[in-house]
């Protein structure tokens, strides 16, 4: 049992939740509590961390004896835990890998396509309606923050697992991309002049959604096809990114069932 924050280990998890430069580095995420560990690929469950309170209960000791797992005095626990009340279970788990050629030219693709999100609880949501929705891939930015960051991994309720997630380096680049494969972008916008409700996505198509407070930059919404808004009552004049972005894409699913 690991009994001090002086641990090289300790030190390592404490870097992985805070830096994303390390966990690009080493290629790993954390995932903390027992859903994310039953959910994790077994190829991509590299370590799992419990807390002493955590091992002691039985069932929870058959369970993690299954993985390569370390234990930790409770104190130490809460040091690398991001949580106020942590659940005590950590796993260590590598990054997914997708194949972004296949995903740019699948049949009948459906793209969720970010610029410049900043708020990992909105990103992880986002990424868990993408899955319910039916997406093929979400696609972000440099600049949309760190998919890994602890918050959006738990926002995602597992849906990190499945969901294919690419960072463009390039991503005006990708986006021309997706259009030479036929996929029309539709970009949501405050000044979009057609209703999300009017076009036709039963095709390929990709919804493009931006900053939380800035919106889109004018280069991105220059390379969509359309600029759609979403309609609204009373003096409201804007959604939440994650919100908005779930009218869209259940919409497009809707549509594509029909």
């Amino acid at each position: 049992m690991i009994t001090s924050t002086s641990s090289k280990q300790v030190k390592n998890l404490i870097l992985l939740g805070k830096k994303p430069k390390e966990r690009r580095g080493q290629q790993v995420f954390l995932a903390e509590g027992k859903k994310m560990f039953l959910e994790a690929p077994k190829e991509l469950l590299k370590k799992v961390y419990v807390s002493e309170s955590f091992f002691e209960i039985k069932e929870n000791k058959s369970l993690v004896e299954q993985a390569d797992y370390e234990v930790l005095k409770d104190s130490v626990f809460q040091a690398v835990s991001d949580t106020k009340t942590p659940q005590g279970i950590l796993s260590v788990i590598s990054m997914p890998k997708w194949d972004k050629e296949q995903l740019l030219k699948k049949q009948d693709g459906f793209f969720l396509l970010l610029e410049g999100i900043q708020d990992p609880g909105n990103l992880g949501t986002m990424l868990r309606t993408a899955e319910g929705a039916g997406i093929t891939a979400v696609i972000a930015n440099k600049t949309t923050v760190d998919l890994y960051n602890p918050k959006t991994i738990r926002s995602t309720m597992g849906s990190i697992f499945r969901v294919p997630f690419l960072t463009a380096d390039n991503f005006y680049g990708v986006m021309a991309e997706l259009k030479k494969h036929s996929v029309k972008i539709y970009a949501a916008h405050l000044e979009g002049s057609v209703s999300c409700y009017e076009p036709d996505y039963k095709g390929s198509v990709g919804f493009l959604m931006g900053n939380e407070g800035n919106g889109l930059t004018r280069e991105a919404a220059a390379l969509a096809d359309t600029c759609i808004k979403i309609p609204m009552e009373g003096e409201v004049e804007s959604l939440n990114a994650a919100v908005a972005a779930a009218i869209l894409m259940y919409e497009a699913n809707r549509q594509r069932k029909g």
